[in-house]
């Protein structure tokens, strides 16, 4: 877009006050600003006619109510791509307490459950937004497989997988095995299948099991069956702080806008969806409501970061807030929060 300093410099002081106060802002108001900040003076007539031309661009535009103007969604993605400067971790904390090596502490926990639910809670605790963290994807292979006999037909299946995680499984069953017969099963699948993915052992399993009693066969298919269903399971999003947003004037001043938002929380395919997308690269992404069709809802921001496990990418994580956020705060504690949980998960 070819803008000139001046009329970049002042599209960044109109975003970054109406971040601050949320109301249009006039060219009285921005002739201030230049003079505090420059230290020179330049005319409101004359920043009326750089408005104009923002406003020709699409950049900025004029509520119905208002001679002031409000930044455009094309306005806030040019600001945050170009124009916005990242404030230092450390700073970008109101609460001093929340140094790195606190978060660190608060996000070290043996399970990995409440490590991912711990990032979510810190990430709406920071921002007074809504945290968000998409769970690691589950192995397609396992490590280890046992059964336990809960009688009259059912049969707990556990399932360890390579990265010490344990799912377990409800199997009905037609036949009721004896607990003999469920440590030769779990020996048998231990010993030709693990390591392997469920489609490697279930083709396994078709040469393999002629060889076994026929009324194995049922329990081992059920078996590499709900091992798969297991692996296969949409990635988990665990959300906190969303009733934050009701706080949010952006949205609190509409029914309309705040029924929007809660059906994308409670839906939740938007943010698996979306969470899904930003895995596939590294670094920040912003996501801005009536630009991305990945935020459906008007005023609406998501910034993600994916974050790593022993140096391989396995989830992501995020703030779900307004259009009219603080970028400069809430970019440094999603990319720092995302480090410390890839640490804490690694070192788990």
């Amino acid at each position: 877009m070819d803008l000139d300093l001046r009329s970049l410099q002042l599209l960044k002081n109109l975003v970054e006050r109406h971040i601050a106060d949320g109301l249009p802002v006039g060219s009285r108001t921005l002739s201030r600003d230049w003079a505090q900040h420059s230290g020179k003076e330049l005319s409101p007539a004359t920043i009326r006619n750089v408005m104009q031309d923002l406003e020709h661009a699409g950049l900025i535009s004029s509520p119905h109510t208002s001679a002031g103007r409000v930044p455009t969604p094309l306005g806030y993605r040019l600001f945050v791509d170009t124009l916005l400067t990242v404030q230092p971790f450390e700073s970008a904390l109101h609460t001093p307490q929340y140094a790195s090596n606190a978060l660190g502490v608060a996000l070290q926990n043996s399970d990995p459950q409440r490590a991912v639910s711990a990032a979510a809670n810190l990430l709406s605790e920071l921002t007074n937004f809504a945290g968000v963290v998409a769970t690691p994807k589950r192995s397609a292979v396992f490590a280890h497989i046992e059964f336990m006999r809960l009688g009259d037909k059912r049969v707990l299946l556990i399932l360890v997988t390579p990265e010490g995680d344990v799912q377990n499984r409800m199997l009905l069953l037609t036949d009721d095995y004896s607990p003999a017969q469920l440590t030769l099963a779990s020996n048998f699948l231990n010993h030709h299948c693990k390591g392997r993915s469920f489609e490697d052992a279930a083709a396994q399993l078709q040469a393999e099991l002629s060889t076994l009693q026929n009324d194995m066969n049922a329990l081992m298919q059920a078996a590499i069956h709900a091992s798969t269903q297991a692996a296969n399971e949409a990635d988990a999003v665990v959300v906190s702080g969303e009733r934050r947003l009701m706080d949010v004037a952006d949205f609190s001043s509409s029914m309309d806008r705040l029924k929007e938002m809660f059906t994308v929380f409670e839906q939740r395919t938007v943010l698996m969806r979306l969470m899904a997308e930003s895995q596939q690269a590294q670094g920040i992404h912003i996501y801005i409501g009536g630009e991305s069709a990945l935020v459906p809802v008007q005023d609406m921001s998501v910034i993600t970061a994916p974050y790593t496990v022993n140096g391989r990418i396995v989830g992501t994580l995020g703030v779900v807030g307004p259009t009219r956020m603080a970028y400069e705060r809430v970019i440094p504690i999603v990319d720092m929060t995302a480090r410390l949980l890839g640490q804490a998960l690694s070192h788990g």
